[in-house]
């Protein structure tokens, strides 16, 4: 598949610098805008490449995973791409089987239970095991007018879906093993946080020039528990990453009573869901950190007109201040009307430029 590159124009040329910038909490000409989940369902040419191959394949096809990364930077006006690709891609050279289920998600048909499960895990090389998504990336990278993110799970969420064997509401198997075979727990999440801070590595080698960290799970946990638990493969994640020098997205769904531990944990930007106003979750932080965020996915279905104030409200909860990323809470939902999200991006662009002028 041929990729076709984006022509670029002198305000491209800028747009190739605001992301970057907002990342580092320097002046910008206009807030950048990027999507979770900005390819995918919602979009006509992913489903016309969904219909020919199954998710993995996308994702182990290079050439694929590229045109699909590809596709809104074509048809949106988004400051970033992020790297099509899955957060659980690093399990399976670890030996667990992983398949993807219609209406159901992932499953993971060898989940991991007891110390034993967690010896069992092979010893990867993750340059050589996961050499697709590195050619990914540099394909990309020939490509792309704008910066391009690489990403991870974080150790609980990728350790989550593994114990659980897929997704979970309440998590029960996962706290069960925490509670009661903690040697166990530490043991899963100490292996899998030197995996995933490799991988993160090789992805920045390859020519990443931000990462992001998903931890969708983690608001689950209640203080203590993350930060006996959790909090220390975090930070070596993060940490890892951000020693690679580039910026480093720190982002969990549900975890406003955990941002203070997630900031302590690392990242040089804190992501929020849209369940706490963007000013709160700021003052949270502290100044001292950029943040990205955070208007509901669902308000992409509401009608223009309010559409549209919700997305001020996030901006002017922003205040103009250097270093807000404009994003959703979470990922684009399925059927999402393309024009609303291209609108979105186009008003966040033209009212901030108005503003920060």
């Amino acid at each position: 598949m041929q990729l076709v590159a984006v022509p670029s124009t002198a305000e491209e040329e800028t747009q190739k610098t605001r992301f970057l910038r907002a990342c580092m909490r320097q002046p910008v000409d206009a807030t950048p805008v990027w999507f979770m989940r900005q390819a995918g369902r919602y979009m006509a040419e992913y489903r016309q490449v969904r219909e020919k191959h199954s998710l993995l394949e996308i994702c182990r096809t290079p050439e694929l995973a590229a045109e699909v990364t590809m596709q809104p930077i074509r048809a949106l006006h988004v400051d970033a791409a992020i790297l099509f690709a899955d957060i659980l891609l690093p399990l399976i050279p670890l030996g667990l089987e992983l398949s993807f289920s219609e209406g159901v998600g992932p499953v993971i048909s060898t989940p991991i239970r007891t110390m034993e499960d967690v010896r069992k895990l092979r010893l990867i090389d993750v340059e050589a095991d996961l050499a697709y998504v590195m050619q990914a990336i540099r394909m990309l990278r020939g490509e792309l007018q704008v910066p391009l993110i690489g990403f991870c799970g974080a150790p609980f969420t990728v350790a989550a879906y593994a114990i659980e064997g897929g997704a979970s509401r309440g998590f029960l198997r996962t706290k069960s093993m925490m509670y009661s075979a903690p040697d166990a727990f530490h043991a899963l999440l100490d292996r899998l946080s030197d995996v995933l801070a490799d991988y993160l590595v090789a992805q920045i080698r390859a020519g990443v020039q931000a990462v992001q960290i998903f931890d969708s799970w983690v608001g689950e946990l209640q203080p203590i528990d993350y930060a006996t638990f959790i909090q220390p493969y975090s930070h070596k994640v993060l940490a890892r990453a951000q020693a690679a020098g580039v910026p480093v997205i720190h982002f969990g769904t549900n975890t406003t009573h955990l941002l203070t531990l997630m900031k302590q944990a690392g990242g040089t930007v804190m992501g929020f869901d849209w369940r706490v106003p963007l000013n709160d979750g700021w003052r949270i932080l502290g100044e001292d950190v950029a943040v990205q965020g955070n208007l509901d996915p669902a308000a992409l279905f509401a009608p223009m007109p309010e559409l549209k104030r919700r997305a001020e409200l996030v901006l002017r909860r922003a205040a103009g201040r250097p270093g807000h990323i404009f994003n959703l809470g979470h990922g684009i939902l399925p059927n999402t009307p393309v024009d609303h999200v291209r609108a979105v991006v186009d008003f966040v662009h033209e009212y901030s430029a108005a503003h920060h002028s």
